[in-house]
């Protein structure tokens, strides 16, 4: 298992990927959910089937005098209206004009945030997103101060905040093009899954650093080939790394398939967060450690 000397080809992978999710990111941006930026989220189902989402979109324009509400058409007769955020007494008068319509309606969910409570939640993201990676470097740096050489304890922490940047990149570039080819927004859940990424990520990464770290203890004091304790340290952490990330991903696999079709894409996301978090552990981390290492001793 030569991961160093085939490092060319996971830098060549990541990159293409990192640069495809960014510009993803800045050409085609989030479509936010009301949980970030406020608004009304209203699932009814209609007995009467015939009534289509045109027709339905057409009264709740003329009820509601917002020309630019969604309407999404749902299985079993489902619609998802997507309204600016209203009030209760807004929302029982739309109900009462759509059954004098449209017969008997039954309301499946209705949720209603202001803009304050997306700017608020987007605020604490960001901070716990900063304080978290802040958080990483630290402890990573003091776990490692053991081994300043022939690295830097800091520069593992760096390192594995890099990783995370790779890993977080790739799915909210992927959310970014969904969200401009099926019109997926970003949500709480999102966030939420983004966070979990962190986590998981840097967990694996410090599984291999940690058996970095060991090996390197084991040869101090005497002659060592750098790229071949980094090889090592890969392949015996290799089975652990890929056995737990395949114990995660089963019941996330089977909450796919037969859990809720709304959690589809969070779940979709925590699977690629899982399979980024372990490919970052094998094919990058380690071989960044080399290449600093080596741009080190040429300087």
């Amino acid at each position: 298992m030569n991961i160093i000397g085939h490092r060319k080809i996971f830098f060549s992978i990541s990159g293409l990927l990192i640069l495809a999710s960014i510009f993803a990111i800045f050409y085609f941006g989030f479509r936010q959910g009301i949980d970030l930026v406020g608004g009304t989220n209203w699932q009814i189902k209609l007995k009467d089937s015939t009534v289509k989402q045109s027709v339905l979109k057409s009264a709740l324009i003329e009820i509601s005098h917002y020309p630019n509400l969604v309407v999404k058409s749902l299985p079993e007769n489902n619609f998802l209206v997507k309204l600016p955020s209203i009030s209760e007494e807004e929302h029982q008068r739309y109900l009462r004009a759509l059954q004098e319509k449209f017969g008997e309606i039954e309301e499946q969910s209705f949720e209603s945030i202001g803009p304050t409570i997306g700017r608020e939640l987007k605020k604490r993201f960001i901070w716990a997103f900063l304080l978290g990676l802040l958080g990483i470097l630290l402890y990573v740096a003091w776990a490692f101060r053991k081994v300043s050489y022939p690295i830097k304890s800091w520069k593992y922490g760096l390192i594995g905040i890099l990783c995370l940047f790779h890993d977080i990149s790739i799915p909210s570039g992927l959310m970014a093009f969904w969200g401009w080819q099926r019109g997926i927004e970003i949500d709480t859940n999102f966030i939420v899954a983004l966070l979990f990424i962190l986590g998981y990520s840097i967990n694996n990464v410090i599984i291999v650093f940690d058996r970095v770290r060991e090996n390197l203890l084991l040869t101090r004091g005497g002659r060592f080939d750098f790229a071949e304790i980094l090889n090592n340290s890969i392949k015996q952490t290799f089975s652990r790394s890929v056995n737990t990330s395949l114990t995660t991903l089963f019941p996330l696999l089977a909450l796919y398939f037969l859990g809720p079709i709304s959690l589809q894409y969070f779940i979709l996301v925590l699977i690629l967060g899982i399979f980024l978090g372990t490919y970052t552990s094998i094919g990058i981390a380690s071989p960044l450690l080399f290449v600093w290492h080596r741009k080190t001793q040429q300087k």
